[in-house]
């Protein structure tokens, strides 16, 4: 271990006093302060796949953010997350001494009892950022010092590699893992579910995708090539003017909820919007008095819900299904997913592996984030009902459509996380079958007016909240000074949690009129501000 540490210390070393965190994103910076850490993630990852005697993932993406930076994430055998246990170890690694890292490694083979003889393979893949390309070369150099073997997809979306994970650990049972296996899988799903609607009604089978000038833009266009005349894709913000990120994207349009630049949204447009790195996705068109329309996360999965649990009612198959939701939920749509749909809800932090475990205790478990990310689960007891039902000759024929229909959408649906390519099919499903454009989709439920805002704290970690993130436990009297404030607001609701990777605290806050919702989330800022020790100038 000590020469393996020389040997990457000497190419990488720790140039920096500065403290990183693995948090629910991974390890998310300016891309140049993270070639040791990249580096030392090669090293992890080979600890990882021979503890768990399968292939790791490893994504260099920093998603949403800036262009400037870059970050990394571990993916586990089966596509998800890296389990929590290991982020400390993650941590750890990062950020101790070059002169300390052979002893931290040691530490973690001996904690996990990791056989060092164990075979180990690491698949990577980066996005478009310009500095993702000495960064391979870092983790590149983390995991052929550990002898590992390794397999380099180059460029891929986030979604992209993690069904390849998925797919290597399993025996490809999930599907080929190539870039080739995950398209054809996806569009012969997509344009067998497409072939079986006769009565299209209101549905247009075209569509304008922002691609936020990252790596989506590529990977969409080549989904198109194998999707036929099912499905017409414009591609905008492709990369090839514009900043990754910048005034685009599905992050953009959700917190600024307003058209993307680069978009000349007209009348009867379908949009959606990509983040950096295609795991995010949300809709959007222009209504009838050319205001704004958005249809984000929260739209996405009550549209999903109602289509499954009318899909699942159809088959006559006994199946749980649920909805997870995080506090930034819109209350409208918490109430219409209860109270009209009767889809049972749960609610829990954010983060996605926070979502993809509850998910995980249902049968059919739908999560999506309010900022559009977000899949859907099918634990092995509805895939084995499933299946088990197209061997049933005494199904009806009513019955036997709505299960090979459930078979095809499991099929279409990436499971390993979410997905926007996977994601914009399913919705673009659905709104077919259903007959719908995107006026019908919006009348479903009146968003409650609401704003996200952030305030700068000397130390976000002063900020702690109950398990779901609705209620601030810390500091004492804040949650207290909050809810005396929502009192006056017709429709009130607010709340704050740290940010998972920077000193901000955000806030939330939603009310019956935009006018109130801002003044609320105003007000709540301030008193974070005051509280929570701000810095800088006072919102």
């Amino acid at each position: 271990m000590e020469e393996v540490c020389k040997f990457v210390s000497a190419e990488y070393p720790r140039k920096s006093d500065s403290f990183i965190q693995y948090g629910t994103a991974g390890f998310r910076t300016k891309g140049e302060a993270l070639p040791h850490v990249m580096c030392r993630m090669g090293l992890l990852a080979v600890l990882r796949s021979k503890q768990k005697k399968a292939s790791i993932g490893v994504m260099i993406t920093a998603s949403h953010n800036p262009e400037e930076d870059n970050g990394v994430k571990l993916v586990d055998p089966m596509g998800e997350m890296l389990d929590i246990s290991w982020e400390k170890h993650a941590t750890l690694l990062a950020n101790v001494d070059d002169s300390h890292l052979a002893e931290t490694l040691s530490s973690i083979v001996q904690q996990e009892k990791i056989d060092l003889n164990q075979e180990s393979c690491v698949l990577f893949a980066k996005d478009t950022r310009s500095s993702s390309v000495l960064l391979a070369k870092a983790l590149q150099h983390g995991i052929t010092a550990m002898g590992s073997e390794f397999v380099d997809y180059g460029l891929l979306t986030t979604p992209q590699l993690h069904y390849m994970v998925r797919c290597r650990n399993s025996n490809n049972d999930y599907g080929q893992p190539t870039e080739e296996g995950y398209y054809t899988k996806l569009a012969a799903a997509f344009v067998n579910l497409q072939k079986s609607v006769t009565d299209t009604g209101k549905y247009s089978s075209e569509i304008t995708v922002d691609a936020s000038n990252g790596v989506g833009a590529q990977k969409v266009r080549e989904l198109a090539k194998h999707l036929g005349e099912q499905l017409c894709i414009t591609v905008l913000n492709d990369g090839s003017v514009g900043k990754l990120n910048h005034r685009c994207g599905a992050d953009f349009v959700k917190v600024g909820q307003c058209v993307p630049d680069g978009v000349a949204l007209s009348e009867g447009m379908k949009c959606a919007s990509f983040d950096g790195d295609a795991d995010r996705i949300v809709y959007f068109f222009q209504g009838p008095d050319c205001s704004f329309k958005l249809m984000d996360g929260d739209r996405i999965a009550t549209l999903v819900a109602g289509f499954l649990k009318s899909l699942v009612a159809r088959t006559g198959l006994k199946l749980n299904l649920g909805l997870v939701q995080t506090a930034y939920a819109n209350g409208s749509s918490t109430s219409y997913i209860t109270e009209t749909l009767r889809v049972p809800v749960a609610c829990v932090a954010t983060g996605v592996k926070h979502l993809h475990h509850r998910a995980q205790q249902f049968e059919i478990g739908v999560y999506f984030e309010a900022n559009g990310h977000g899949t859907v689960l099918f634990s092995d007891i509805a895939e084995r009902r499933v299946n088990e039902a197209l061997k049933n000759s005494s199904l009806s024929p009513e019955s036997r459509a709505a299960v090979e229909q459930l078979r095809l959408v499991i099929d279409l649906i990436n499971q390993t996380v979410g997905d926007a390519l996977s994601d914009m099919l399913l919705v673009e499903t659905i709104l077919c079958h259903s007959g719908w454009g995107m006026q019908n989709w919006y009348d479903c439920y009146t968003d409650l007016p609401n704003r996200q805002l952030k305030v700068k704290v000397k130390d976000r970690n002063i900020i702690k909240t109950t398990p779901d993130e609705t209620q601030a436990t810390t500091p004492a009297g804040l949650q207290s000074a909050i809810d005396k404030l929502v009192e006056k607001y017709q429709c009130g609701r607010s709340f704050v949690r740290p940010s998972g990777t920077e000193d901000i605290v955000r806030v939330y806050a939603e009310a019956d009129t935009q006018e109130n919702a801002d003044d609320l989330g105003h007000k709540v800022c301030l008193l974070v501000f005051d509280m929570a020790g701000g810095i800088g100038d006072k919102p």
